[in-house]
């Protein structure tokens, strides 16, 4: 497990709330944000210091952002003055409302209130605006009416002055998460505004959305002050260590380094701590200790420790306070913020805290324990420890303290550390991934003590909290291991229906997420609420992408004219599409289908119902280093712990692949297949459930790690096989390459691959397609002499020869031939990005098969990674490819995507992703050409682990197979039983030939629909 130590960061601009931090939350009235309400869908408001409806120092302004919507969906001000409800003036964007004669409602906690009904007539959206008056203060909100219940809770909890619990019960698409929520939420506040909440998010240990706000930072400062881009440099370095991405957070601190001023103190302290708190995630102390004596500069400001202690201010701290005058208007009170001088001390005393925990991973206590108290006691110095602000780093100190307790024996005093972490974190971050987390670390004390149900039962409660709390599966994501290791040891029903819980929080966004949302768009139907739910995702892309495009534009350090007038077109753009999207989900309201948030979270239960007599599902499980496993069937399950580690299953899993096929010197190479590993690797993985597996016809297998680069059907499940091959293979003239008679995993074994159990049980509900046409083949792209005029180009081109060497039309002809009916087949000048993107016929296909290369690398070392097909060149503009975005944009409404192509299983990075116009995921396996096809309409995709090879017609036969299928056969049982031909032919039983393809999806679904009256899961 990769502890956190230390992990955060410190809020340095105006968090300093002048109470002790282990006191009860802060008011409302001196927060920058809040969560409005306690459950449903995620709404925040955050303060907006620059409406221009307020005036007095004590006035506030909050604008009110909910999760999906891409927009404000409200706003709410705190005045004294009189507001007049129908004449205010709105905070919205681009809204004019007609409002009706005010009437009256009951809100719960304020009581009757003056209620508004009103409209756009622009865009005939309805709105609502509430007013209650209290102390001489005008409390009004307005907003659009289907987030009414969201702007009912933001009235009552700023009117109170405390978080009203209460549902927000509203529309969603869930097209985004919660990273993707905080980049909306950054787009909305300003640039102080978004820094605190940046602090806030990471000192509650919301990492992943914590990134966010200082990538947007980021972005923003590069042309403006060093010092602030260099924060924010440090900043997103420090989160993408917290995620365990160590490299990227180095080469974001060296970007740090070079904008940083050599004479600012503060962020040298602050990137030097950072540096550190990096080094201890990688279990690196000595490094850590060496990057501590790095030497940083004085701060030039006079700092009297005795005398700040008792409240008296010299003249550097009065002018800093002076300076700092914004910040206390902004967050409306009697705050003045903390000096430099004020921060560096604090960074200092974290500096010193940091050596402590070096020490203590060096094993030197007493060391240990005197820095942690010298830290504390320097912290106390600092306003007599009365900053709320480093609440959070006192209560990293008290587990710091609570671990060397429990290295001496003092398990009691270790217990009372604990606690007092836990306490302190609950007054300061209530329902934040930092509170989870200590009790998480709590829980696992309890175990390492012996008390194994004390700690299931404290790590249960984790995860039952786990799904209110933003963004704590990516906190909580190394932190699970000890309980799913007691887990794995009882091994009984109940702690496999546990565990089947808990690893789903562990659940990256992806390819999952895109299944979740394509259910939604086809399980709904053709009414106005389905075309009003693609619209608002479809906007949600066109979002993304402008937000990007703006992005890059305003990067540009010296823009042309022509370049600025494209920047203030998109930012324009930009706005309306905001604005157009956070509507349509606002109209979405009125349908009571989509006010019901779908559960992110299958029971195990749940997941074996629908599990058929004959089916099995594995889960594979990856929590830090280590990996468990859950075996489902409809009778029963089983958990156990892998004895292979995550670094060894990679090893494992590379040499594997090496011996099917390997690029030496630019050329494909096989060698004879490494039986003996592929069977120590399937008695690790499938070893406790071996006398299962005959009963076993069709396995739904979900990857992790590194089986998500291997098929399971190259698994050998026993040692006959093995010994025959190697007999005969002694012989002179033996063929090395002849692998008939060995026991695969996917003989006789259907094979479905699974990315969440959500995702699965939604595919499994769906109905099949409506299309009416049978198959679609597309390939063959037309051989260029060279690159047309007309096409797109630049530096990161790929040379022309990708184009040159056509993969061969025959499987696609045959595939026609072979299902008859209205087939069709489109190659040459027929294949082209330009007449995929201009085609309104493809959601008339039910398969859709594509023989072409897949690009999945990068052209060159020093350019990005994008995924693409090749096609024809087409039209002007064309590049003549069909890349990962462009997929997203097809409309298609298939049972199934073929992709006879090269590893077109394989990865789209993150950047890739959001030039997609999609939020969330990116960077792991099936995140790339899969994922793009699942948005653009496919229920199952074919996608293959290597390059396919053409010889001995494998490919042909293997596709022939597929489409090929009878009605009502289950299309993994089709995939299966040309499999077996092939293995059973000794020219082509090696696994390269064979085994390359996957179904992502569910394979017990027939390809060709047996009559009106089959049902959509074969039976078995």
């Amino acid at each position: 497990m990769r502890a956190r130590l230390l992990g955060t960061s410190l809020a340095v601009l105006a968090l300093a709330m002048p109470a002790m931090a282990s006191a009860k939350a802060p008011p409302l009235s001196i927060r920058n944000s809040f969560r409005i309400g306690s459950s449903g869908v995620m709404c925040t408001a955050q303060n907006a210091p620059a409406d221009a409806r307020i005036s007095g120092m004590f006035d506030r302004s909050y604008r009110l952002t909910c999760r999906d919507a891409a927009g404000a969906v409200g706003s709410l001000i705190a005045v004294r003055r009189e507001v007049a409800p129908a004449m205010e003036p709105s905070a919205l964007p681009g809204v004019a409302l007609d409002c009706a004669q005010p009437g009256s409602a009951t809100i719960e906690g304020l009581g009757d209130v003056l209620s508004l009904a009103c409209r756009d007539p622009r865009s005939r959206v309805d709105y609502r605006r509430y007013l209650v008056r209290r102390g001489g203060v005008s409390y009004f909100v307005e907003g659009l009416a289907g987030y009414d219940p969201a702007l009912r809770l933001a009235l009552a909890s700023v009117a109170t002055d405390s978080p009203v619990p209460g549902e927000v019960r509203v529309a969603s698409t869930e097209v985004s998460d919660p990273a993707a929520f905080a980049r909306v939420q950054a787009g909305q506040l300003d640039q102080s505004g978004a820094r605190d909440e940046g602090y806030l998010r990471n000192n509650g240990g919301s990492f992943a959305e914590s990134a966010e706000f200082f990538e947007a930072l980021s972005a923003r400062d590069r042309k403006g002050d060093t010092g602030d881009l260099a924060e924010a440099l440090a900043n997103q370095g420090l989160q993408q260590s917290n995620l365990g991405n160590f490299a990227a957070a180095k080469r974001l601190f060296e970007q740090a380094q070079s904008a940083l001023a050599a004479d600012d103190a503060v962020t040298q302290r602050r990137l030097r701590n950072y540096r550190v708190i990096d080094l201890l995630n990688q279990k690196k102390p000595d490094a850590a200790l060496a990057q501590l004596a790095s030497p940083v500069p004085p701060v030039s400001a006079n700092f009297d420790r005795d005398k700040l202690a008792m409240g008296e201010i010299n003249l550097p701290l009065s002018e800093q306070i002076n300076r700092e005058n914004d910040a206390l208007l902004r967050l409306g009170g009697a705050d003045p913020g903390l000096t430099a001088t004020e921060r560096a001390e604090i960074l200092d005393a974290q500096g010193v805290a940091l050596s402590g925990t070096a020490q203590r991973l060096k094993g030197r206590y007493a060391d240990a324990l005197e820095k942690l108290a010298e830290a504390d006691r320097r912290l106390t110095m600092v306003r007599g420890g009365r900053v709320d602000s480093i609440g959070w780093m006192r209560s990293e100190i008290q587990i710091e303290q609570a671990l060397l307790n429990e290295a001496q024996g003092r398990k009691d005093q270790a217990a009372a550390e604990f606690d007092r972490a836990i306490a302190t974190l609950a007054a300061a971050f209530p329902q934040s991934p930092a509170l989870l987390a200590a009790q998480a670390r709590k829980a696992a004390f309890l175990g390492r003590a012996g008390d194994a149900a004390a700690a299931k039962a404290l790590y249960a409660s984790v995860i039952d909290q786990s799904a209110m709390v933003s963004d704590s599966g990516a906190t909580l994501r190394d932190m699970l291991s000890p309980y799913l290791g007691l887990l794995a040891k009882d091994g009984d029903a109940t702690s496999a229906a546990s565990m089947f819980i808990a690893a789903q929080v562990l659940q990256r966004p992806g390819v999952a997420q895109t299944q979740a949302v394509l259910a939604r768009e086809l399980s709904e139907g053709n009414d106005d609420a389905a075309a009003l739910f693609r619209l608002s995702v479809t906007r949600s892309r066109d979002i993304a992408r402008t937000d990007a495009e703006v992005t890059r534009l305003s990067a540009l350090a010296t823009p042309s004219a022509q370049e600025q007038a494209a920047l203030a077109a998109a930012k324009d753009t930009l706005a309306s599409l905001q604005r157009d999207q956070t509507e349509l989900v606002s109209k979405l309201a009125a349908y009571p289908r989509y006010n019901v948030l779908a559960p992110q979270r299958v029971t195990l239960a749940e997941l074996q119902q629908s599990l058929q007599p004959g089916e099995g599902y594995y889960k594979l499980v990856a929590v830090g280093e280590d990996l468990y496993a859950l075996f489902a069937t409809a009778e029963g399950a089983q958990t156990f712990k892998l004895d292979l580690d995550r670094p060894k299953l990679a090893v494992q899993v590379q040499a594997i692949r090496d011996s099917i096929v390997k690029v030496e010197n630019g050329r494909q190479v096989n060698y004879p297949f490494d039986l003996d590993r592929a069977r120590d690797l399937y008695r690790t993985l499938f070893g406790p459930i071996d006398r299962q597996l005959p009963a076993v016809k069709h396995l739904v297998f979900e990857p992790d790690a590194g089986m998500l680069q291997l098929p399971p059907s190259v698994l050998v499940t026993d040692d006959k096989g093995i010994a025959a091959y190697k007999k005969r293979t002694k012989a002179p003239d033996a063929d090395a390459f002849d692998f008939t008679g060995i026991a695969w995993l996917g003989r006789g074994r259907e094979v479905s691959i699974a990315v969440s159990p959500r995702g699965f049980l939604d595919l499994r509900k769906l109905a099949p397609s409506r299309a009416t046409k049978p198959y679609l083949g597309l390939g063959h792209n037309a051989v260029p002499a060279f690159r047309p005029v007309t096409a797109v180009a630049d530096e990161c081109d790929w040379p022309l020869v990708t184009w040159q060497r056509p993969i061969s039309a025959d499987e696609l002809v045959f595939a026609k031939q072979t299902i008859g009916g209205a087939s069709d087949v489109r190659t040459d000048m027929a294949f082209s990005d330009s007449e995929l993107l201009s085609d309104r016929t493809l959601d008339q296909y039910r398969v859709l098969h594509f023989a072409t290369h897949g690009l999945v690398t990068a052209p060159r070392a020093d350019c990005p990674a994008r995924p693409a097909l090749v096609t024809s060149f087409g039209d002007q503009g064309s590049d003549g490819l069909l890349t990962f975005r462009e997929i997203f944009d097809l409309k298609l409404d298939a049972d199934l995507v073929i992709l006879s192509a090269c590893d077109t299983a394989g990865m789209a990075t993150v950047a890739a992703s959001r030039e997609a116009g999609v939020t969330t995921g990116g960077n792991y396996a099936l995140d790339g050409l899969v994922r793009a096809f699942v948005g653009a309409g496919a229920r199952s995709v074919i996608a293959s682990h290597w390059p396919v090879p053409d010889d001995f017609n494998a490919t042909k036969r293997l596709i022939g197979g597929v489409v090929g299928a009878r009605p009502g056969e289950p299309l993994a049982q089709a995939l299966e039983e040309a499999q077996v031909k092939l293995m059973d032919d000794p020219n082509t039983s090696h696994p390269f030939y064979w085994a390359a393809f996957i179904i992502l999806g569910d394979g017990a679904k027939p390809l060709v629909q047996a009559g009106p009256a089959a049902t959509r899961t074969a039976a078995r």
